[in-house]
């Protein structure tokens, strides 16, 4: 399909189709060094809850093999790597060289070494053999991506039959009287933390911006049906904040 006249958003804009991945990479190149400070400092620490719960969900044993979609700083691969232990494998990926350094050097700091991979790959174009992975995951990175719907394809194909997607997303707040809050917050008090904490303004407001045009629980669970997935499912955190959607191949 030619995307060449096309236009997709980034975050309240709408650029070239082709020119999406490159300004979300200059975003978390710019980013990447306080990035973990600001999540910390931008969800109060709840962002640990979100990911905990995640991973509670993944049902990976000793000796399987998980990968980690978008996975920055590499939070998520971390825990899978406690999960599959020395005899299993993960492999953090990240389409930006900045955030992969970090997550890989987090990862050697804890001490894992010889089942961990890091390697910089597209989420619509992942580098693997069909029916590779037990588990994949994708936290706070699916809304980045330029074709969505492409990535789930490709992360359900990496599946192997029977294995699970798990996609950790800021969504759409259902909890009563939250969204007003909620958007006060996300357009007024994340910039001004970006500036002051991260010197970089305009890469959290397009962060808030994004978060507002990523699809919501029932058209992401769509998605996921469309691209393949089965027993198909979200759960709403911190009033809808944040969903987990999960899907598995068969």
């Amino acid at each position: 399909m030619d995307n060449s006249d096309r236009k997709v958003d980034f975050g309240f804009e709408k650029v070239a189709w082709g020119d999406k991945a490159g300004r979300v990479r200059s975003v978390f190149a710019s980013v990447a060094g306080k990035y973990d400070v600001m999540n910390d400092l931008m969800s109060f620490g709840v962002h640990r809850l979100w990911k905990h719960f995640a991973l509670s969900l993944t049902g990976l044993r000793p000796g399987q093999r998980a990968l980690d979609v978008a996975g920055g700083t590499g939070d998520l691969a971390a825990g899978m790597l406690r999960q599959v232990g020395k005899s299993g494998r993960v492999v953090l990926s990240d389409v930006n060289p900045a955030m992969l350094e970090i997550g890989r050097d987090r990862l050697l700091d804890k001490g894992w070494v010889g089942n961990v991979e890091c390697i910089v790959a597209d989420a619509e174009h992942l580098p693997f053999e069909d029916n590779s992975f037990d588990c994949v995951t994708i936290g706070f990175g699916l809304r980045n991506v330029t074709d969505k719907a492409a990535a789930l394809e490709s992360m359900h194909r990496v599946l192997k039959p029977g294995g699970q997607l798990l996609v950790l997303e800021f969504s759409t707040p259902v909890a009563p009287g939250l969204k007003p809050i909620y958007d006060a917050y996300s357009f007024k008090v994340l910039p001004l933390l970006g500036r002051l904490v991260a010197q970089d303004e305009a890469s959290y407001r397009y962060l808030a911006e994004s978060i507002r045009m990523h699809p919501n629980q029932e058209t992401l669970l769509e998605m996921l049906r469309t691209a393949g997935f089965v027993q198909t499912r979200y759960h709403n955190l911190t009033g809808g904040i944040v969903a987990l959607h999960r899907g598995f191949k068969i």
